[in-house]
């Protein structure tokens, strides 16, 4: 009876302390959730509160209190997309695609192509120009713009699309380089190998065979090239004058003005519009953007 009434206890305790301990990890999790939350909602408030203010009257923005338009108006996105100076938004979304088109191209071509030869193929001096691409990562972007603008304004290409687009024909992403060499290393050697026995010459194993295995890499430097060159506004800014040229970030800039006249609704309004081509992109290539960054850095 002794044993049974010790066992009996045992049990008891033992189930109090389980009863505790779940009620600790609930607990745990419930502040877990109430950080996260809190932490997203001051992230997203800016945000949201442009959304809501791209609604407002251009009077209710900065004065009302009420994060909800008191009256809802699209006359901001009206306003917005006629634009400036005879120039509508709409042809500033298109010069923005353009060069982000231009830019996915010459990255994705030339920075695979310099991945290829440093992850598969045996050259002179492999290591140390890889070594001097590396570096070029440490480089701030500033310390090479003035040589940069002397060089393309000799060449006549300043207030043109030139200094923004034919460098990414040349290799000049490091990081992209980076991503595709960690990736491509980590494909079998067996596939290349029985390749050669076929006749393949280095241009077919690298695109028959290295590209569709490299999709999600190839995905990443597009994902990423897509967001840096949108939301570029200092290399645009130093080389386009002409408003005709003008891209999506230098538009917003024209609906600010030094002497308190500033066209906040409107300026608003645009930017919500120009934040959907970033959530589509996010939406639907989110998958081989994870995959790209984890496969790259698990096969380095």
């Amino acid at each position: 009876m002794e044993t049974s009434k010790a066992t009996n206890t045992e049990i008891n305790i033992m189930r109090e302390k389980s009863k505790k301990l779940r009620t600790k990890k609930k607990r745990n999790k419930v502040l877990i959730h109430v950080f996260i939350i809190a932490v997203g909602t001051i992230m997203l408030y800016p945000l949201l509160w442009m959304v809501s203010s791209s609604f407002k009257e251009p009077t209710e923005i900065f004065t009302s209190v009420s994060f909800f338009p008191t009256e809802l108006t699209f006359e901001n996105y009206i306003q917005g997309w006629a634009g400036l100076s005879g120039v509508t938004f709409g042809k500033f979304f298109i010069n923005t695609f353009l060069i982000v088109t231009l830019a996915i191209i010459g990255n994705v071509i030339s920075c695979s192509m310099a991945a290829f030869a440093f992850s598969r193929l045996n050259f002179s001096f492999k290591r140390v120009l890889f070594a001097l691409m590396l570096v070029t990562l440490m480089l701030p972007f500033h310390v090479t713009i003035i040589p940069q603008y002397i060089i393309f304004n000799q060449l006549d290409w300043v207030n043109t699309y030139l200094p923004l687009t034919l460098p990414k024909f040349f290799a000049v992403e490091g990081f992209f380089i980076f991503l595709m060499v960690q990736f491509m290393r980590g494909i079998p050697r067996d596939l290349e190998q029985a390749a050669e026995i076929d006749g393949c010459g280095p241009f077919r194993i690298y695109w028959n065979i290295i590209i569709p295995l490299s999709l999600p890499a190839l995905v990443t430097t597009m994902i990423f090239t897509f967001i840096w060159t949108w939301n570029d506004f200092f290399s645009q800014l130093l080389y386009l004058s002409n408003i005709n040229l003008y891209t999506v970030a230098l538009g917003l800039r024209m609906f600010l003005d030094s002497a308190g006249q500033s066209a906040w609704g409107p300026m608003f309004a645009m930017s919500t519009l120009s934040l959907i081509p970033l959530f589509i992109v996010f939406i639907f290539f989110q998958r081989y953007l994870i995959e790209g960054i984890t496969a790259g850095g698990v096969k380095g």
